[in-house]
């Protein structure tokens, strides 16, 4: 197998600047760097990694920690943060919460502490004040996708602000009678199912309208858990709503198939609004806040960047808004 001085001969460069060229560490002329790729690339030439990690202490890998493997908001994430992590030579190894709480004391407790990763990235999760203390003990770069967490660097949506915005769309369209699928209780994720609920009885006592208990019905961010929630919201034809804002796209989206179920048309019997913009969201025409997970993945990653290599930008505030954009489709009408 060929090594780092046979490509430095080919490439017409010194060692160390295959080093430093392969790496992404040090300064390197773009050309320099190239010649030294396609060089590397013509001897099949691959950095060793545990080479690497003995010489800067360093794994090139970042850990990315969720709370669930099978929900597509999550997936998108580290989707959007593995191919930001690849393209700077990094590589990503996930660990999922989903499991028993002893499988969660093992991450925290061994396998994070191991330092095989050098930065973390967690998303959407709500931690204990131990498990936060664990990461910062670490020393190394953290930061949270949908915090905040307490000391930690954190990209964040404001949740009372998308539920707000989600219901000011539907009382625009002259609708007053609107329903709430919001979180049930087992859902952390930093409060959200709560915020998006203040949102919506905020935007509702704006309007001098009422967020009635009977209109408000907790799902667990599926598809299945929007389609219950949904039947008996619609189901019952005394005080059945115009209208309904689900927390989540999956939400909605078992809505919009409730309503189907029941005879009903969307939007002319009932309108419809979701949270996230998920890939299935324009094939069901559906209206929805869109919150760009992808770029969530990679804005992270930009951040750990920034603090892993010399030479970084100072630190900004701890609290990186993210951004959002309400997506007009054929889910509500005027009423």
């Amino acid at each position: 197998m060929p090594g780092i001085h046979e490509v430095a001969r080919l490439a017409g460069v010194s060692a160390a600047t295959v080093s430093r060229a392969l790496s992404g560490r040090g300064s390197v002329s773009p050309a320099t760097r190239a010649r030294v790729q396609a060089a590397a690339n013509e001897l099949g030439y691959v950095v060793s990694s545990s080479a690497s990690g003995l010489a800067t202490g360093r794994t090139r890998n970042v850990g990315v920690v969720i709370p669930f493997l099978n929900r597509w908001f999550y997936g998108a994430v580290v989707e959007g943060a593995e191919s930001a992590l690849l393209e700077q030579g990094y590589d990503l190894t996930l660990y999922n919460l989903g499991g028993s709480d002893e499988e969660r004391r093992l991450v925290f407790e061994h396998f994070l502490l191991r330092k095989r990763v050098d930065a973390v990235i967690a998303v959407s999760l709500e931690l204990t004040p131990d498990e936060v203390k664990r990461l910062i003990d670490l020393d190394k770069p953290i930061v949270g996708v949908g915090g905040p967490l307490p000391g930690v660097r954190t990209l964040s949506l404001d949740d009372v602000e998308l539920g707000r915005l989600a219901t000011e769309h539907l009382i625009a369209l002259g609708h007053t009678e609107i329903a709430h699928i919001g979180g049930d209780a087992l859902e952390m994720d930093f409060h959200l199912p709560t915020n998006r609920r203040h949102g919506y009885v905020e935007a509702m006592e704006a309007a001098g309208l009422h967020a009635h208990d009977h209109h408000f019905h907790a799902a667990d961010f599926t598809m299945e858990g929007g389609y219950r929630a949904a039947k008996q919201l619609l189901g019952n034809p005394v005080g059945r709503p115009s209208a309904i804002f689900a927390a989540s796209d999956e939400m909605a989206i078992g809505a919009i198939l409730a309503a189907k179920d029941l005879g009903m048309h969307v939007p002319g019997d009932v309108s419809i609004i979701g949270i996230d913009d998920h890939e299935l969201a324009e094939f069901f025409g559906l209206t929805t806040i869109a919150q760009f997970p992808d770029m969530q993945g990679r804005m992270a990653v930009e951040v750990l960047m920034d603090e892993l290599h010399p030479g970084h930008r100072e630190a900004e505030e701890l609290n990186i808004d993210l951004p959002f954009e309400l997506v007009v489709r054929s889910s509500t009408a005027r009423r």
